[in-house]
């Protein structure tokens, strides 16, 4: 059986440990093809200690963000869909702007024109108007805007859990099956 594609870009944002956890989830659910930024470059070896080439092993195929002839930039490419995480506020908006000066970018910009599912999950805070704008264009032009943002109804014992529960509402976007956090009203009920 053939797994369906995904496209992960990461860029320059905090919040690392959301795209490892993506990237492990992904596992056997998906082909993944990963996009790092120059900015993820960075703040990946800040917050993980990794290198890109640690995250290599999780993904089917890495590219190069200045490679704008690679084939995620065609909507020839069929995918699932494609999830920015973490989202930078730069990026977030060139996407709501329509601006493809990146790979990643691009390939944003063709999963808006091809109305494929493209998850956005910024985890900046606070959020300055032009950011918040930036949001309503992206969700107006088709994206979902999914801020990292966990919830704590399933009451998380460590971070592992808070990681997944974003987790969980990505794969559930994509319409990938997999059971990484507690859904609401599916645990036991309190008398």
């Amino acid at each position: 059986m053939e797994l369906p594609r995904v496209v992960v870009g990461i860029t320059g944002a905090s919040g690392m440990p959301y795209a490892l956890d993506l990237l492990q989830a992904l596992q056997g659910l998906a082909e993944v093809h990963l996009i790092l930024s120059q900015g993820a470059k960075r703040v990946l070896w800040e917050e993980m200690g990794l290198s890109p080439k640690d995250l290599h092993p999780l993904a089917s195929r890495v590219y190069k963000d200045q490679d704008l002839g690679a084939p995620v930039a065609s909507g020839s490419f069929l995918t699932r869909g494609m999830v920015v995480v973490p989202c930078s506020a730069t990026t977030l908006a060139k996407i709501a702007l329509g601006l493809a000066d990146t790979l990643l970018t691009r390939a944003a910009y063709v999963h808006l024109k091809e109305k494929r599912p493209l998850i956005l999950v910024p985890r900046e805070a606070p959020l300055p108007l032009p950011t918040l704008r930036a949001m309503v264009g992206a969700a107006e032009a088709g994206a979902v805007i999914l801020p990292a943002s966990p919830g704590f109804y399933h009451r998380p014992q460590g971070i592992g859990e808070l990681l997944a529960f974003i987790t969980q509402r990505i794969l559930d976007h994509l319409g990938l099956e997999a059971q990484r956090a507690p859904r609401w009203g599916e645990g036991p009920v309190p008398e």
